[in-house]
């Protein structure tokens, strides 16, 4: 058989379920999730696989309308995501839609030669009928080729949409092994893996001023992977917050981020976090290498 390999863009409004979905056709994590949104920092490639086919899939940050440099940097992560495509995914929130912040994108993928799926996510909590009205509204503002209607979380429809995506791939040779999943680094998924545990832990309590930043990650000679990162926080407050009271919020952070790292590696892990306060963490530059991202002005 003739191998195909291709790249997909996955774009949309924050929180439109777009790591979930990723993670749904790579058939495994590789994309952090959380109810807030722009969980998504830098852009991170998602490997699918059906029968001859790879798919890459760039799993882009949510693009809205950026203010401060992590913002802008974001945003740029996500439209070079879309750059010289094979298709690009709009997932879209079926319930919430984010009208405001969908027209933007809608008028710039009006333009865009690449191919177009309309990615219709979270349709298990609606109606048929105010489905139907959405994708014809969305099809007629940026001519997508086709419209998918699907639940990231359950799955349902995914294994449609991994197919047609698939037939959508060009021939050539793959990219990656067979057996990888993801292209980001075992550090660099380390340290996404303990941002979403303080997202999903700390809720409303943390906002987005925080960084975790790989100190080392050293194969022991047990088998075993030991683990050193720093939270980075922008104040004070935040950082008894993350601390929590005699340090049983990092304590547990720490443990769910170990428990699902030791599961996606299959190797015993030691996670050691601290935390650290630096108010203008989010101006330096070396930390945006570190999490992914290019430095923009």
């Amino acid at each position: 058989m003739t191998e195909k390999c291709g790249l997909v863009a996955v774009i949309g409004a924050p929180n439109a379920g777009k790591s979930t979905l990723v993670n749904a056709l790579v058939g495994q994590k590789v994309a952090i999730t959380s109810a807030k949104a722009q969980t998504t920092r830098a852009r991170l490639m998602g490997i699918a696989l059906k029968d001859d086919v790879q798919i890459i899939l760039a799993d882009t940050p949510g693009i809205f309308a950026p203010r401060r440099r992590l913002d802008r940097a974001m945003v740029a992560a996500a439209w070079e995501g879309a750059q010289e495509a094979d298709a690009i995914l709009l997932v879209v929130d079926a319930v919430k839609q984010r009208r405001h912040e969908l027209e933007p994108l809608l008028e710039t993928l009006k333009d865009r030669s690449e191919r177009k799926l309309l990615v219709l996510n979270k349709v298990d909590a609606s109606a048929k009928e105010p489905l139907l009205a959405l994708a014809e509204d969305l099809t007629g503002k940026a001519a997508f080729d086709e419209v998918f209607f699907v639940s990231a979380l359950s799955r349902d429809g995914v294994p449609e949409l991994k197919q047609r995506l698939a037939e959508l791939m060009p021939e050539g040779p793959w990219h990656y092994p067979e057996e990888q999943v993801s292209d980001a680094s075992e550090r660099l998924l380390a340290c996404e893996i303990t941002r979403e545990q303080l997202y999903q832990q700390l809720h409303d309590e943390l906002p987005y001023d925080t960084a975790v930043r790989p100190e080392s990650y050293t194969q022991r000679k047990d088998g075993s992977v030991e683990v050193r990162q720093q939270i980075v926080v922008a104040r004070d407050s935040q950082k008894a917050i993350v601390l929590g009271k005699r340090g049983a919020k990092i304590r547990a952070i720490g443990e769910a981020a170990r428990k699902e790292l030791a599961e996606i590696l299959g190797q015993k892990v030691h996670l050691f976090l601290h935390v650290k306060v630096e108010e203008n963490w989010a101006e330096a530059r070396d930390i945006y290498e570190e999490i992914g991202l290019d430095w923009v002005k």
